[in-house]
């Protein structure tokens, strides 16, 4: 099963989330057989992440946008689990900060993109600039910018901004992949449920979310607009079915780790001179090993 093209959002398709069923599970028959394959996936990322950390070319940034409670942590969590600590990076986006705001609303996503040889996951994102501020207008009274800078036109302007962005990342070596875990409302009221009832998830739980439900079909809306406008060829988004935290998370390490296979990496071949430079610490090693009265 071809998860990449199934969940794909094309940049001609205009998608409809009411088309895509939260609870598919295309392809995988339960959760033994997707924990089976999201294990075979992540040692597969593992591997490719190791020789992308020697060669230093390539970056990888994984961007994941859901509503509360679609299991945006916890996919990040096992999709990454194998991958060596030093060679990847996760970063949690709230509510800018009085700094973020004292510059423009890409300003805290540079900081934390990823280094050469680096997996960098973005929980929220830059994204949240057009969603949020989509349904949420007032927010945008937070925002320093310039009077002439605003306009019923902004939300347009940044999405050509991202666009071009995102463009910009990729012709310089990172790799760009989206995703939205697309979770029903049904199962997010479970899950909040879940939340107030057991005593180890109270610490998930914030009052904003019962809140913010009340705006899910604007929510649904902006969501659909973002992907119709910035899901390009060079950094597409996956609209992945998430009702099932098992199958959303076997969906998404199989795209990323098949998106790295594609690069062909392989660990970087030493030069003629680097091999001289062993050879010459060798030969010191040796020498002064003999020195010491230990044999060669």
């Amino acid at each position: 099963m071809d998860f990449a093209s199934s969940f794909r959002v094309t940049p001609r398709s205009r998608p409809s989330l009411k088309s895509v069923n939260p609870r598919d599970t295309t392809g995988v028959k339960g959760k033994t057989e997707a924990e089976m394959r999201l294990g075979a996936a992540t040692l597969r990322l593992a591997e490719l992440q190791e020789r992308m950390f020697a060669l230093r070319t390539w970056a990888l940034l994984l961007v994941f946008q859901a509503m509360d409670a679609a299991g945006k942590d916890g996919t990040i969590k096992h999709v990454l689990s194998a991958v060596n600590p030093r060679g990847c990076r996760v970063v949690s986006f709230g509510v800018p900060s009085d700094e973020d705001l004292n510059h423009d609303y890409l300003w805290r996503t540079m900081k934390a993109l990823p280094e050469r040889g680096i997996i960098a996951a973005h929980n929220r994102s830059h994204y949240e600039e057009v969603i949020v501020t989509r349904v949420h207008p007032r927010v945008l009274e937070r925002q320093r910018m310039p009077e002439s800078m605003r306009g019923p036109d902004l939300i347009a302007r940044r999405y050509r901004a991202i666009n071009r962005f995102e463009q910009h990342l990729v012709d310089n070596g990172t790799i760009v992949l989206k995703f939205f875990l697309h979770i029903s409302k049904r199962e997010q009221w479970r899950r909040l449920r879940d939340r107030m009832e057991d005593p180890d998830k109270y610490w998930k739980l914030q009052a904003g979310d019962f809140r913010e439900r009340l705006h899910w079909e604007k929510y649904m809306t902006a969501y659909e607009e973002v992907f119709r406008h910035t899901s390009t060829r060079h950094a597409p988004w996956f609209v992945v079915p998430a009702d099932h935290k098992w199958f959303a998370r076997c969906v998404v390490a199989e795209i990323v780790a098949a998106r790295l296979g594609e690069l062909q990496l392989d660990y970087p071949k030493p030069t003629g001179a680097r091999r001289a430079e062993w050879e010459k610490a060798r030969e010191e090693l040796r020498n002064s090993l003999t020195s010491e009265g230990e044999p060669k």
